[in-house]
Parts: structure tokens; sequence; C-alpha cells
């Protein structure tokens, strides 16, 4: 199945000469959402992977069932003071600015190998952010998993030395 059939190109937006990759079509067709979640798995089915992680809020999307079908926990990466219980805090850079995501002081600790998930893989940003966060509470990241990645942006580059695995993957800005 070709799932660049289900990614709609939407020129300008959020902003003019920005062409977003839209997954919503991927997402209303069973089909193709059930395939992606299928390949995202069949990539780390033999990697002992026992927690999926993901930052709001497409990426939850992909890791909730990624996570069931690997028979592994979700655990949700949140804004701060979103989640209820107690968080371990990660502060990063953005292009203009700060920004910082919290995860439960509960949510994985030293023997656990996790997967990190998200919709998009841009400039690694906020997915770095997720693998600090999983690192320093003493988690192994086995690798990363996306639907898109925009590979021109190198954000897979950020990422090293972790293991990443796009399914679609651009290479300019073009349709």
């Amino acid at each position: 199945m070709d799932l660049t059939k289900y990614i709609r190109n939407v020129p300008n937006f959020p902003k003019p000469g920005i062409l977003f990759r839209d997954i919503t079509p991927l997402l209303a067709s069973p089909e193709a959402f059930r395939e992606c979640i299928r390949r995202m798995a069949d990539q780390f089915r033999a990697a002992g992977v026992n927690a999926v992680l993901a930052a709001e809020a497409r990426g939850f999307i992909f890791a909730a069932p990624l996570a069931l079908e690997l028979n592994a926990r979700f655990i949700p990466v949140r804004k701060p003071g979103k989640l209820p219980f107690d968080t371990h805090a990660f502060h990063y850079e953005l292009e203009y600015g700060t920004d910082t995501l919290e995860m439960h002081v509960d949510a994985v600790g030293q023997g656990d190998r996790v997967l990190l998930v998200d919709d998009l893989l841009a400039t690694g940003g906020t997915i770095e952010a997720c693998a600090r966060l999983a690192q320093n509470s003493g988690a192994e990241v086995v690798g990363c998993v996306f639907a898109i990645e925009l590979a021109f942006l190198k954000g897979r580059q950020r990422l090293s030395p972790i293991p990443c695995y796009s399914l679609i993957e651009y290479h300019s800005e073009e349709p």
C-alpha cells in the first residue's frame, strides 16, 4: 500500500511559504492507518520494547495503537501542568524561544526499553526532548518511529545515534 496517497499537501499553512503534510486522510482510512501502525511495529517487534512514549497531541494518535500492537505501555508526554501526578520536566530550545515537556516520575525507569513515536520528524526538537526525559529517568531509548519525515530539515541527525525509522520521507518542500 502506497501510504503517500493518504497524505494531503496543504500549501501556505500554517503560514505563507509552508507546505503542510496533512495526515488526516491517512487517519480517515482504517486500512491505511492499520497498515501504518503495522509497519511501525514491524520495525521494532524484536527490540524488546516495553514502553511507547509520545508527546501530545498528534504523537498520541500513533503511539497508543502502536503500544497495543507491541504489547507495551503507552507513556504520554505533555506540556507543563497537564499531568496529574509528580513529573520530571525537560526544558529545550526552539528556533525562537524555549519550551518544556513533562512526564510522570514513575512512567519509565532503569531497565525499560522505550520506543519514541511522533507523526512527523522535522527539526527533531520535540522528539529529542522526549528522548532526554526517558534517558534522564534511566530508560534506554531503542528507537524512534515516524509516519512522515521531512528529511531536508535533518532532524534525524539531531537524534543520532538513536535509530530512526520513517514510513514516508520527503526530501524537499516540493509536493
